[in-house]
Protein backbone atom coordinates (compact mmCIF):
# COMPACT_ATOMS: atom_id res chain seq x y z
CA UNK A 1 0.00 0.00 0.00
CA UNK A 2 1.39 3.46 -0.87
CA UNK A 3 2.49 5.64 2.03
CA UNK A 4 0.79 8.75 3.31
CA UNK A 5 3.20 11.70 3.35
CA UNK A 6 3.31 14.75 5.65
CA UNK A 7 5.24 17.97 5.07
CA UNK A 8 5.25 21.38 6.71
CA UNK A 9 7.33 24.53 7.08
CA UNK A 10 8.56 24.70 3.51
CA UNK A 11 8.41 28.51 3.64
CA UNK A 12 8.44 28.73 -0.16
CA UNK A 13 9.56 32.09 -1.44
CA UNK A 14 11.02 33.61 -4.56
CA UNK A 15 14.00 34.55 -2.37
CA UNK A 16 14.88 30.85 -2.01
CA UNK A 17 14.31 29.31 -5.47
CA UNK A 18 16.40 26.21 -4.73
CA UNK A 19 13.91 25.10 -2.06
CA UNK A 20 11.05 25.61 -4.49
CA UNK A 21 12.76 23.39 -7.05
CA UNK A 22 13.33 20.73 -4.39
CA UNK A 23 9.63 20.84 -3.55
CA UNK A 24 8.59 20.50 -7.20
CA UNK A 25 10.89 17.49 -7.55
CA UNK A 26 9.34 15.98 -4.42
CA UNK A 27 5.87 16.44 -5.93
CA UNK A 28 6.90 14.84 -9.21
CA UNK A 29 8.45 11.83 -7.48
CA UNK A 30 7.57 10.79 -3.91
CA UNK A 31 4.28 12.68 -3.63
CA UNK A 32 2.92 11.47 -6.96
CA UNK A 33 3.31 7.86 -5.80
CA UNK A 34 1.70 8.42 -2.38
CA UNK A 35 -1.74 7.52 -1.15
CA UNK A 36 -2.16 11.00 0.33
CA UNK A 37 -0.20 14.20 0.91
CA UNK A 38 -0.82 16.38 3.96
CA UNK A 39 0.69 19.87 4.07
CA UNK A 40 0.49 20.92 7.72
CA UNK A 41 1.06 24.63 7.34
CA UNK A 42 3.65 27.19 6.30
CA UNK A 43 3.79 26.02 2.72
CA UNK A 44 4.73 29.62 1.90
CA UNK A 45 6.97 32.09 3.69
CA UNK A 46 3.93 34.33 3.70
CA UNK A 47 0.55 34.57 1.97
CA UNK A 48 -1.23 37.86 1.46
CA UNK A 49 -4.40 36.58 -0.21
CA UNK A 50 -5.66 34.28 -2.94
CA UNK A 51 -5.46 37.15 -5.43
CA UNK A 52 -1.83 36.07 -5.79
CA UNK A 53 -3.12 33.44 -8.22
CA UNK A 54 -4.65 35.71 -10.84
CA UNK A 55 -3.75 39.35 -10.20
CA UNK A 56 -1.44 41.02 -12.71
CA UNK A 57 1.01 41.73 -9.88
CA UNK A 58 0.48 38.36 -8.20
CA UNK A 59 3.33 36.06 -7.24
CA UNK A 60 4.15 33.64 -10.12
CA UNK A 61 5.45 31.14 -7.56
CA UNK A 62 1.94 30.87 -6.10
CA UNK A 63 0.52 29.88 -9.48
CA UNK A 64 3.29 27.37 -10.09
CA UNK A 65 2.78 25.73 -6.69
CA UNK A 66 -0.98 25.49 -7.24
CA UNK A 67 -0.44 23.91 -10.66
CA UNK A 68 2.09 21.39 -9.30
CA UNK A 69 -0.16 20.36 -6.40
CA UNK A 70 -3.08 20.16 -8.81
CA UNK A 71 -1.12 17.70 -10.95
CA UNK A 72 -0.48 15.51 -7.89
CA UNK A 73 -4.20 15.59 -7.09
CA UNK A 74 -5.12 14.65 -10.68
CA UNK A 75 -2.90 11.58 -10.36
CA UNK A 76 -5.31 10.32 -7.71
CA UNK A 77 -3.38 11.40 -4.62
CA UNK A 78 -5.54 12.85 -1.84
CA UNK A 79 -4.11 16.31 -1.07
CA UNK A 80 -4.99 18.20 2.11
CA UNK A 81 -3.77 21.52 3.45
CA UNK A 82 -3.74 23.06 6.93
CA UNK A 83 -3.02 26.70 7.70
CA UNK A 84 0.25 27.62 9.38
CA UNK A 85 1.29 30.80 11.12
CA UNK A 86 2.67 32.24 7.86
CA UNK A 87 -0.06 31.30 5.36
CA UNK A 88 -3.29 31.39 7.36
CA UNK A 89 -4.89 33.64 4.71
CA UNK A 90 -4.94 30.87 2.12
CA UNK A 91 -8.54 30.35 1.08
CA UNK A 92 -10.84 28.32 -1.12
CA UNK A 93 -9.54 29.76 -4.37
CA UNK A 94 -6.06 28.41 -3.72
CA UNK A 95 -7.22 25.06 -2.31
CA UNK A 96 -9.57 24.53 -5.26
CA UNK A 97 -6.74 25.31 -7.68
CA UNK A 98 -4.67 22.62 -5.93
CA UNK A 99 -7.51 20.11 -5.79
CA UNK A 100 -6.91 20.06 -2.04
CA UNK A 101 -9.06 19.90 1.07
CA UNK A 102 -8.66 22.66 3.64
CA UNK A 103 -8.26 21.11 7.07
CA UNK A 104 -9.16 22.63 10.40
CA UNK A 105 -6.41 22.86 13.00
CA UNK A 106 -6.55 20.42 14.74
CA UNK A 107 -7.88 17.62 12.55
CA UNK A 108 -8.16 13.87 13.03
CA UNK A 109 -7.80 11.45 10.11
CA UNK A 110 -7.34 7.71 9.72
CA UNK A 111 -3.77 7.14 8.50
CA UNK A 112 -2.76 3.55 7.72
CA UNK A 113 -5.34 2.28 10.17
CA UNK A 114 -4.42 4.64 13.02
CA UNK A 115 -6.53 7.64 13.98
CA UNK A 116 -4.00 10.46 13.89
CA UNK A 117 -4.15 13.95 15.36
CA UNK A 118 -2.72 16.58 13.03
CA UNK A 119 -1.83 20.16 13.96
CA UNK A 120 0.39 22.89 12.61
CA UNK A 121 1.90 23.07 16.07
CA UNK A 122 1.88 26.76 16.97
CA UNK A 123 -1.07 26.42 19.34
CA UNK A 124 1.03 23.99 21.39
CA UNK A 125 3.62 26.71 22.13
CA UNK A 126 1.60 28.00 25.06
CA UNK A 127 4.59 29.50 26.92
CA UNK A 128 5.08 32.04 24.11
CA UNK A 129 2.43 34.44 25.39
CA UNK A 130 3.30 37.28 23.00
CA UNK A 131 2.91 35.01 19.98
CA UNK A 132 -0.38 33.57 21.21
CA UNK A 133 -1.75 37.10 21.65
CA UNK A 134 -0.66 38.02 18.11
CA UNK A 135 -2.18 34.79 16.77
CA UNK A 136 -5.56 35.67 18.27
CA UNK A 137 -5.38 39.10 16.64
CA UNK A 138 -4.29 37.85 13.21
CA UNK A 139 -6.94 35.11 13.14
CA UNK A 140 -9.75 37.53 14.00
CA UNK A 141 -12.25 38.42 11.28
CA UNK A 142 -11.77 42.15 11.92
CA UNK A 143 -7.99 42.07 11.38
CA UNK A 144 -8.26 39.91 8.27
CA UNK A 145 -10.99 42.03 6.70
CA UNK A 146 -8.94 45.17 7.25
CA UNK A 147 -5.78 43.56 5.85
CA UNK A 148 -7.49 42.04 2.79
CA UNK A 149 -9.13 45.38 1.97
CA UNK A 150 -5.68 46.75 1.09
CA UNK A 151 -4.07 46.44 -2.35
CA UNK A 152 -1.55 43.66 -2.87
CA UNK A 153 1.26 46.21 -2.79
CA UNK A 154 0.01 47.63 0.51
CA UNK A 155 -0.32 44.12 1.96
CA UNK A 156 3.26 43.30 1.01
CA UNK A 157 4.50 46.47 2.64
CA UNK A 158 2.52 45.77 5.82
CA UNK A 159 3.74 42.20 5.93
CA UNK A 160 7.36 43.19 5.42
CA UNK A 161 7.15 45.47 8.45
CA UNK A 162 5.57 42.67 10.48
CA UNK A 163 8.28 40.23 9.43
CA UNK A 164 11.06 42.61 10.46
CA UNK A 165 9.43 43.14 13.83
CA UNK A 166 8.99 39.38 14.23
CA UNK A 167 12.69 38.75 13.59
CA UNK A 168 13.62 41.20 16.35
CA UNK A 169 11.17 39.66 18.82
CA UNK A 170 12.14 36.06 18.04
CA UNK A 171 15.84 36.87 18.33
CA UNK A 172 15.31 38.08 21.88
CA UNK A 173 13.36 35.03 23.11
CA UNK A 174 14.80 31.93 24.79
CA UNK A 175 14.54 28.95 22.42
CA UNK A 176 12.59 26.83 24.90
CA UNK A 177 9.74 29.36 24.97
CA UNK A 178 9.18 28.84 21.24
CA UNK A 179 8.99 25.06 21.55
CA UNK A 180 5.81 23.16 22.37
CA UNK A 181 4.64 22.85 25.94
CA UNK A 182 4.44 19.22 27.11
CA UNK A 183 1.26 19.87 29.13
CA UNK A 184 -0.35 21.27 25.95
CA UNK A 185 0.70 18.17 24.00
CA UNK A 186 -0.71 15.89 26.69
CA UNK A 187 -3.97 17.83 26.81
CA UNK A 188 -4.38 17.65 23.01
CA UNK A 189 -3.89 13.87 22.99
CA UNK A 190 -6.13 13.48 26.04
CA UNK A 191 -8.90 15.64 24.56
CA UNK A 192 -9.02 13.60 21.35
CA UNK A 193 -8.37 10.24 23.00
CA UNK A 194 -5.57 9.44 20.56
CA UNK A 195 -2.03 8.07 20.76
CA UNK A 196 -0.39 9.66 17.71
CA UNK A 197 0.20 13.36 17.00
CA UNK A 198 1.88 14.82 13.89
CA UNK A 199 2.80 18.51 13.74
CA UNK A 200 5.30 21.00 12.38
CA UNK A 201 6.09 24.63 13.28
CA UNK A 202 9.04 24.11 15.66
CA UNK A 203 11.56 22.99 13.00
CA UNK A 204 12.83 20.27 15.37
CA UNK A 205 12.15 16.97 13.56
CA UNK A 206 11.99 14.02 15.92
CA UNK A 207 9.87 11.26 17.41
CA UNK A 208 8.89 11.81 21.03
CA UNK A 209 7.37 9.07 23.20
CA UNK A 210 5.22 9.99 26.18
CA UNK A 211 2.60 8.44 28.41
CA UNK A 212 -0.85 10.01 28.71
CA UNK A 213 -3.33 8.56 31.17
CA UNK A 214 -1.55 5.22 31.09
CA UNK A 215 -1.44 5.09 27.26
CA UNK A 216 1.82 5.06 25.34
CA UNK A 217 1.71 7.94 22.83
CA UNK A 218 4.01 9.30 20.17
CA UNK A 219 4.54 12.80 18.80
CA UNK A 220 6.13 13.20 15.38
CA UNK A 221 7.63 16.61 14.54
CA UNK A 222 8.07 17.42 10.85
CA UNK A 223 11.27 18.90 9.40
CA UNK A 224 11.47 22.39 7.98
CA UNK A 225 12.84 23.05 4.49
CA UNK A 226 15.25 25.89 5.28
CA UNK A 227 18.32 23.68 4.96
CA UNK A 228 17.62 20.15 3.71
CA UNK A 229 13.92 19.47 3.94
CA UNK A 230 12.16 16.16 4.36
CA UNK A 231 8.88 14.50 5.22
CA UNK A 232 7.14 11.92 7.38
CA UNK A 233 5.93 8.77 5.62
CA UNK A 234 3.37 6.47 7.23
CA UNK A 235 2.36 3.11 5.80
CA UNK A 236 1.42 -0.34 7.12
CA UNK A 237 4.91 -0.74 8.62
CA UNK A 238 4.58 2.46 10.67
CA UNK A 239 5.94 6.02 10.50
CA UNK A 240 9.44 7.05 9.41
CA UNK A 241 11.09 10.44 9.05
CA UNK A 242 12.90 11.01 5.76
CA UNK A 243 15.49 13.77 5.28
CA UNK A 244 16.83 14.86 1.91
Amino acid sequence: MPATLFVSDLHLSGERPEIGERFFEFLRTQASRAAALYVLGDLFEYWIGDEELDAADGDPLARRVAEALGEVSRRGVSVAFMHGNRDFLIGRRFSDACGARLLADPSVENVAGVRTLMMHGDTLCTEDHDYQAWRRTARSRAWQQEFLAKSLAERRSTLQALREKSREVVGAKPAEIMDVSEPAVREALRMHGLTRLVHGHTHRPARHVLEVDGRSCERWVLPDWYERGGYLAIDDTGPRLVSF
